[in-house]
């Protein structure tokens, strides 16, 4: 090649773009859809849909349980009057698991919510010695048999047990004692006889006192157990949520000026709604479901200060024999399940999107 003779590059050959627009759709990716989507949704069709219809039918029935549903006489809404409307043991009893249970949610959601981010924002420090023991440490509890753990809660809070040795105060009889907290610290201020209207008006067959009670001693060692063994399941949830955001957003907050507090407060909270959200979420249903530690403890007791919709499902269907009613039951509680779920949706929503 010579001086004079010009050099000539051939351009490589241009690549073949392909833009898929709004709208468009792969061909045959509606159905690649539906199949890989099939075994999820036949397991809640088979697992939750199904169940909620059946158990709404069958609470419209009057069935012990004990024959086939299909051979039982149909009552309407006759089991939801017994529980809603009609004076009776059962209605006072169904009000007595719904205080019972509104109070379990009111302190456990919060407790075990707070202590497992509080947890989560400690153990995600890069600079944090031995992660990994404090983070099995706090989730082993979670994954222990509930029974077994509450056996041995049901050891530590007898009144000749650990918990009574280790207090600075008087003994503390935790799992017979049907006094509500709320009554407990109006005694201490000098409040202990209820006014007088407040006992001679009821709701539901339960009094306006005992309405306003607050959980009894024996359901707040309950709420004590049940944050304990819960921490560390929402703890690795919000641990999850903490290292999905990226570095580059806490530097750039300490450059523009903001402190520890500022980022956390500013930066690090708004990012981490969707999960707060979602533990809530989990917290408010499991919560509204518990029976194990129930059942373990003291099977409803002192003076059914500590039964829940959950046990009163089993009661009613095991020892009463009275599945339809259980079924009611179960529905109703479907619905309260709901409206909370609904509610707090609504309340976060509002602060901000999630």
């Amino acid at each position: 090649m010579t001086a004079d003779t010009p050099l000539i590059v051939e351009a490589a050959p241009r690549a073949e773009t392909f833009t898929v627009k709004r709208g468009m759709r792969l061909k045959g990716g509606s159905s690649l859809g539906w199949l890989f989507s099939a075994p999820a949704l036949i397991g809640l069709l088979v697992f939750v849909a199904i169940p909620i219809v059946a158990t709404a039918w069958v609470s419209l029935r009057d069935w012990s349980g004990l024959v086939s549903p299909f051979e039982t006489e149909y009552v309407g809404f006759e089991k939801y009057n017994e529980l809603l409307f009609a004076d009776g043991v059962r209605r006072t009893d169904f009000a007595l698991s719904i205080r019972n249970n509104f109070y379990y949610v009111l302190f456990v959601v919060p407790i075990q919510t707070t202590l497992a981010f509080v947890l989560a924002v400690i153990l995600n420090n890069k600079f944090l010695k031995g992660k990994g023991f404090f983070r099995t440490s706090y989730y082993f509890p979670s994954i222990t048999s509930s029974i077994a753990v509450t056996l041995i809660f049901v050891f530590l809070f007898q009144t000749s047990g650990a918990i009574n040795a280790i207090l600075p105060f008087e003994t503390i009889n935790w799992l017979d004692n049907a006094n509500g907290l709320f009554h407990n610290v109006l005694g201490v201020i000098g409040i202990e006889d209820p006014p007088v209207w407040m006992v001679e008006n009821e709701f539901m067959g339960v009094t306006f006192w005992q309405w306003i009670a607050g959980p009894s001693v024996a359901m707040f060692a309950i709420i004590l157990l049940v944050s304990w063994t819960s921490i560390g399941t929402f703890m690795l949830i919000f641990l999850a949520g903490l290292q999905s955001i990226p570095e580059s957003v806490e530097e750039a907050a300490k450059v523009d000026g903001a402190s520890t507090f500022q980022t956390f407060r500013h930066v690090i909270v708004p990012l981490m709604k969707p999960t707060i959200f979602f533990v809530l979420t989990i917290g408010i249903i499991s919560t509204w479901q518990v029976f194990d530690q129930i059942y373990a403890t003291n099977f409803g007791g002192p003076q059914k200060t500590t039964i829940t919709p959950a046990f009163l499902i089993y009661f009613q269907s095991f020892r009463n024999s009275q599945a339809s009613l259980a079924a009611a039951i179960a529905v109703l509680l479907l619905v309260v399940i709901m409206v909370f779920t609904f509610t707090q949706r609504r309340l976060i929503k509002s602060t901000g999107d999630v």
